[in-house]
């Protein structure tokens, strides 16, 4: 990989919190106030109990919605396994989740290549086949935001919709392709890296999507009651809009999901110190309690993993 790549997300992340700096020290200005009190007294006012009854029921649905749909997606194209055998290595990749999700990935498709003997690249384009089915489901539900709340979002967001037509047609060219109503590139479309996609039904990309899409609507349950523990009230129907462009956000490389923590601020501009907090709790509490729930796998996959094959 090149230097600049590597080096690209943390220039984002940087930017992010200069600008994030920016608005907050103005923000504590504006009350008379230092920077470190000012967010001092944001997270004096939260009542962690109640944000932690919120947050932990979510972030562990999250997991097992998403093993689901490894699971799922690993019995269509590769083995039939049983869902206890796939949730401690999907557990345990979301430790390298921290750094990168699709490396991620590809320690899920290591794991299960040396454990149950199904060629690498076989589960590893099932893997690339779940990542592009996350794209177009982030993107499906981020267009319904933008749609939702046209008015409200800064003119910037309008391009989801157009990318979104785009994408679509990206889509069809790739099904296409892999489905064999193209006739060129045979020898591109016969590698085993893209076995599933040659698979894969339009029925198997909509049960992903179905299969992921209730995380959607119960986040923006817990979101919009979690969000009024820091003093905002949003309604349910806000959110709907609001969450999924977020999420589209926090799908950017980069460390501390700097990206979306900008975008609420941008969303909801008038109270920076709180939509900073909440964004920065909001995200990092799910990406360390997910990771956490790795650590209680991680030896069992360890172990699995340097067993014998069956």
């Amino acid at each position: 990989m090149r230097r600049w790549q590597r080096l690209l997300p943390w220039l984002v992340t940087a930017g992010c919190f200069v600008y994030l700096y920016g608005r907050l020290d103005r923000a504590a200005a504006a009350e008379g106030s230092r920077l470190g009190p000012y967010l001092a007294r944001i997270f004096e006012r939260v009542s962690w109990s109640r944000w932690l009854m919120l947050m932990i029921p979510y972030c562990a649905a999250f997991v097992l919605i998403d093993t689901l749909v490894v699971w799922r997606v690993i019995g269509w194209f590769n083995a039939k396994l049983r869902y206890a055998e796939v949730l401690p290595i999907r557990a345990s990749a979301y430790i390298l989740s921290i750094v990168n999700e699709q490396v991620s990935k590809g320690a899920i498709a290591l794991y299960l290549s040396r454990r149950h003997g199904i060629p690498a690249w076989e589960v590893g384009s099932s893997m690339l086949f779940i990542m592009l089915c996350e794209y177009y489901y982030l993107l499906t539900w981020a267009t319904v935001g933008v749609l939702l709340q046209w008015h409200r979002l800064p003119g910037v967001f309008h391009v989801i919709p157009w990318l979104a037509l785009a994408s679509a047609v990206v889509f069809v060219a790739v099904y296409l392709f892999f489905s064999g109503h193209i006739g060129w590139g045979t020898a591109v479309r016969e590698r085993p890296i893209f076995r599933s996609f040659r698979m894969a039904t339009l029925w198997h990309y909509a049960a992903v999507i179905a299969l992921r899409s209730p995380m959607m609507l119960a986040a923006v349950v817990v979101y919009a009651l979690a969000l009024r523990l820091f003093g905002v009230t949003v309604s349910m129907g806000e959110m709907l809009g609001y969450l999924p462009v977020i999420f589209f956000g926090a799908a950017t490389p980069g460390p501390m999901h700097s990206v979306a923590i900008v975008l609420w601020v941008l969303l909801l501009p008038d109270r920076p110190g709180a939509m900073t907090t909440f964004g920065f709790v909001q995200h990092n509490f799910f990406i360390l309690f997910t990771a956490g729930v790795g650590l209680l796998f991680v030896r069992r996959a360890t172990r699995e993993l340097f067993a014998k094959t069956p």
